[in-house]
């Protein structure tokens, strides 16, 4: 079967989105793992697919890189908003609905800039040690480092993602450094079992984490994050231990286009 797919990314997390609108795709968990894979396949750190849905403009599926149903996934949801415009199944405004529940979505075409409202917040967990725990849709731990450059991402990140605690259902990772009112944030995202250059609920678990342990001014309602793939924005309010209306903001392209033969 040749199968058409699209090419997304947002600050370099990378995206296989398939168009569903009118077709129907039954792909096997090793065959979205062999389009993710970088050397064999198309390669992307996850796969989704976008759904006409009766009460929502769109239904978003996504898929980890190693081919299993994945939690929400906040630069996939942008380059998704991006897709579904491009497509003209929607307008500059929309809502969708993902694993996680409905999101809003705004398109600056001015700036080519994506707006995405993720799901409120209830707690931020703080851990013995000093790690936060905080569910943006996906699970997330968030450990504040001196120099985010030299942290060992992936070795480290495996060990808390395969610990005990965390083994059966994993958990993504954050390696946060907070430079005035600005972060520079890595992560070891599950799923894809490696650093990914950029992840919009990792992002967005930094920022709230950091806002609750009062790491930065504690009347700030935003802040710029930098990953290795570039500039996001978040912005929230808090309201006593909850943080509501909370959206991630950044850019979100096209690629590039193609056909592949799956068996």
């Amino acid at each position: 079967m040749q199968l058409e797919f699209y090419k997304y990314q947002g600050t370099g997390n990378d995206f296989i989105i398939l168009d569903g609108w009118e077709n129907q795709f039954e792909l096997s968990t090793s065959t979205i793992s062999n389009l993710c894979d970088r050397r064999f396949g198309v390669g992307a750190d996850g796969l989704m697919i976008i759904k006409k849905h009766l009460h929502y403009d769109f239904e978003m599926l996504y898929f980890n890189a190693d081919g299993l149903a994945g939690s929400m996934c906040g630069n996939g949801g942008r380059c998704l908003v991006q897709f579904a415009y491009n497509r003209g199944y929607i307008g500059v405004q929309s809502n969708f609905i993902a694993t996680d529940g409905e999101h809003n979505a705004i398109i600056d075409l001015n700036r080519n800039w994506i707006s995405l409202q993720m799901g409120d917040v209830d707690e931020v967990k703080l851990r013995e040690g000093g790690d936060c725990f905080v569910n943006t849709g996906s699970p997330h731990i968030v450990r504040w480092v001196n120099n985010a450059d030299k942290v060992d991402v992936v070795a480290e990140g495996k060990f808390i993602r395969n610990s005990i605690e965390f083994k059966q259902y994993g958990t993504n990772v954050n390696f946060v450094e907070v430079v005035n009112s600005k972060m520079f944030v890595r992560t070891f995202e599950r799923g894809v079992e490696d650093e990914t250059l950029s992840c919009g609920t990792g992002v967005t678990a930094s920022v709230l984490a950091t806002a609750a342990t009062n790491k930065i001014n504690n009347n700030i309602s935003g802040c710029k994050v930098i990953t290795l793939g570039g500039e996001l924005f978040v912005k929230f309010e808090r309201k006593e231990k909850a943080f509501v209306n909370i959206w991630l903001e950044g850019p979100a392209k096209f690629v590039f286009k193609g056909f592949i033969d799956i068996l």
